[in-house]
């Protein structure tokens, strides 16, 4: 089949499928049924998919755009697909993420590091993309989590409509309440398309936040030394 035809008949089949609502009508609120929000592969339920491509579909319009033309035909599906992959944390849970990773060690007492963890989420004001690094760290009290662990507690969190603030709080919670450490403490630096696309347009500037429980919070030589480890800066000799 040439590649026209091949557009002629996406068109089709997206005019067909797409149930758009009538002007001034709402459209009817999709269901967030657990079982509609796949999984933490990123995919939607059926229904939900069909729902939200109809969404989209209608958005180009508003849009002044014209959903059939060849460019845009797939664009619906692939957005609603794209959407449900971005948001894949509202389905997973720290406890799932975890699974048997936390071990029993009775002589880890010393701070556990991880730096550079690559952190994507979207602004729950713009639905435009944040992007950064976390810089995660607890004391054990005998007990530790797997290194890709920590990672993994991100992803839970970051993949959901965000504001950095409350993410940077809730992966250190998070990390608080499955492993009762001694202290935790987490920073995060990133980027926000939402001032640098839009609004005051400044390209340079970089958010930053921290949330420190425990010795990390009270003890200030221990908050020292995890905030020049996160920074990655020298020590004052």
């Amino acid at each position: 089949m040439s590649f026209d035809r091949t557009i002629q008949s996406r068109s089709v089949a997206a005019a067909e499928r797409y149930e758009v609502p009538s002007p001034g009508t709402a459209p009817r609120p999709m269901a967030l049924d657990a079982d509609d929000f796949g999984r933490a592969e990123g995919r939607l339920a059926p229904d939900a998919q069909q729902e939200l491509e109809a969404l989209v579909h209608r958005q180009l319009e508003l849009l002044g755009e014209d959903p059939s033309r060849p460019g845009l035909v797939a664009t619906p599906e692939r957005v609603a697909r794209s959407l449900a992959w971005l948001t894949r944390g509202y389905s997973q849970t720290v406890d799932e993420v975890l699974g048997d990773a936390i071990f029993a060690e009775e002589t880890a007492t010393n701070m556990v590091m991880v730096r550079d963890i690559e952190v994507y989420s979207l602004c729950e004001h713009h639905a435009l993309p944040f992007f950064g690094r976390a810089h995660i760290a607890y004391l054990p009290d005998r007990r530790i989590v797997g290194l890709s662990k920590l990672a993994r507690i991100v992803e839970v969190f970051s993949r959901r409509l965000q504001v950095q603030e409350r993410l940077t709080e809730e992966i250190a919670a998070a990390l608080d309440d499955a492993l009762r450490p001694s202290g935790v403490g987490v920073v995060i630096e990133a980027y926000h398309l939402c001032m640098m696309m839009r609004g005051v347009e400044k390209q340079n500037s970089k958010t930053i936040t921290s949330a420190l429980r425990g010795a990390f919070r009270d003890d200030a030589r221990t908050r020292e030394e995890f905030l020049r480890l996160a920074y990655g800066t020298p020590g004052r000799g």
